[in-house]
């Protein structure tokens, strides 16, 4: 899962590359190494992803809800949550976490990331949120987000099984501007980059900033 994300992903990393790969992997090898249920029949794996079901065919690579969301599925309609979907089908696995949530800089090669990290996700959450905790707090809840008692504002979320982010907010005030702080469950490194953590938690934003 060794890819730099940029902006330009798109056109800098090919989807059509991942699909490509995607064709020819043993899709009951995915299954067994990622816990996707594959439905022989139907050509399908049943995904969870940032809380709801959906159902990724093979080979050909296509999501669909399992069931109404009330729009709610928007997410995987964009290009880099769809990358990082396939790629944790090719590449991730299942596995357990401690219980333990670390900051970006604590995931192997986070330190190296820290600036796109902080300006991507910290600072881009903070000014879009920090003033603005009730819109933060509705549409992370309409995703199924677990409240938590930290900060001014905080929620945990599934991404994929086992995989849970924490996004906490304090609100800005005359003297200091708003700031926020992303935890990771410690089970990440197992299956993903700290590339692809900053994508996750891009996808996340963009699915909030798209709902408020």
């Amino acid at each position: 899962m060794e890819i730099a994300y940029e902006k330009d992903n798109k056109e800098r990393v090919p989807f059509e590359h991942y699909m490509a790969e995607y064709k020819q992997a043993d899709p009951l090898e995915m299954s067994a190494r990622t816990g996707a249920a594959y439905d022989e029949e139907k050509h399908s794996f049943l995904l969870n992803f940032m809380g709801r079901a959906y159902s990724v065919t093979f080979p050909e690579f296509a999501i669909t809800p399992e069931r109404d969301a009330d729009g709610l599925w928007l997410p995987v309609s964009m290009n880099a949550a769809q990358i990082l979907v396939i790629r944790y089908l090719l590449e991730g696995c299942t596995a357990k976490s401690t219980g333990k949530f670390l900051t970006y800089r604590e995931v192997p090669w986070g330190e190296v990331y820290y600036r796109q990290f902080s300006g991507r996700c910290l600072s881009r959450l903070a000014f879009s949120y920090g003033n603005k905790l009730d819109r933060f707090s509705s549409a992370m809840e309409k995703l199924g987000a677990a409240k938590l008692e930290q900060g001014d504002a905080a929620y945990e979320m599934e991404i994929f099984d086992g995989y849970r982010v924490r996004f906490l907010l304090w609100a800005g005030d005359e003297e200091f501007p708003p700031s926020a702080q992303i935890l990771f469950s410690d089970n990440f490194a197992a299956a993903f980059h700290a590339e692809d953590l900053v994508v996750v938690c891009d996808v996340v934003i963009s699915s909030l900033k798209a709902m408020t």
